[in-house]
């Protein structure tokens, strides 16, 4: 028996990084909660496949974009042709950070793809959202922000940027947009198979629950922050992570 969200019958959600393991798991459950979804992904191809493996339908369309700037910002949320309740940001960049003093371009590409591209995103959120009802916004940080990422400075710095974002951006919004953020950390998705293959055995022995997550187990937090039973929490950063927080 699938988990149930009320309160998105009907309602229009963007999901950006749609095409993504953990955007597609979004998507599929935000869609059997009734909701309308545009995904949104730098890739055309992974967006047909990702629209296929979803079933398609009148539910669900999608948009190409690299969000790399404010104008396509806007342009991705009114691809949705219609006011948003809800923007879900899992799109990213998660590479390695040679920390090269001659070239800065992994921290510039880190900095664009992890946070600008959500301070742009909220900003056009606020004139195309659904004023008709309490709407939403979903960031997706890292575990990396609170323990670090070795190898992955850059990425480490903008995924605790992205909790900075969500806290400024809770109070600012308030009381009419709920911001949160979730926090995934060793998740099975394409994006993290290479680390995993590094040093998977590490990672996994720091998780009390000695496993690694799943890109479903994300999607639900996601949905329920999403739904009408998250209707008193904002400013949060929920830890996805078996635990591995408190270890």
């Amino acid at each position: 028996m699938g988990i149930t969200f009320g309160g998105m019958e009907g309602r229009q959600i963007v999901i950006t990084g749609g095409a993504g393991g953990i955007g597609q798991a979004c998507a599929r459950q935000l869609l059997q909660a009734g909701a309308q979804v545009l995904l949104v992904d730098v890739d055309a191809a992974r967006l047909d496949a990702a629209q296929q493996a979803l079933g398609g339908g009148e539910q669900l369309s999608t948009h190409v974009s690299l969000i790399a700037n404010a104008q396509q910002a806007a342009q991705c949320l009114d691809a949705a042709g219609r006011p948003i309740y809800a923007l879900v940001h899992m799109a990213g960049l998660f590479e390695p950070d040679p920390l090269d003093p001659d070239d800065h371009s992994a921290y510039d590409r880190a900095m664009s793809s992890n946070l600008h591209n959500g301070y742009d995103l909220a900003v056009a959120f606020q004139s195309r959202r659904d004023t008709s009802v309490v709407s939403r916004i979903v960031f997706c940080s890292s575990g990396a922000f609170r323990r670090g990422s070795p190898g992955r400075v850059a990425y480490s710095v903008a995924k605790a940027g992205v909790v900075g974002l969500t806290r400024a951006l809770s109070r600012q919004f308030a009381p009419h947009t709920l911001v949160n953020a979730v926090a995934p950390n060793a998740i099975a998705t394409p994006m993290t198979e290479t680390v995993f293959q590094e040093r998977g055995e590490a990672i996994r022995s720091i998780i009390p629950l000695g496993r690694f997550g799943q890109a479903h187990e994300t999607a639900s937090v996601v949905s329920f922050l999403c739904s009408d039973g998250a209707t008193y929490i904002t400013g949060q950063t929920i830890n996805i992570d078996g635990g591995a927080a408190n270890s």
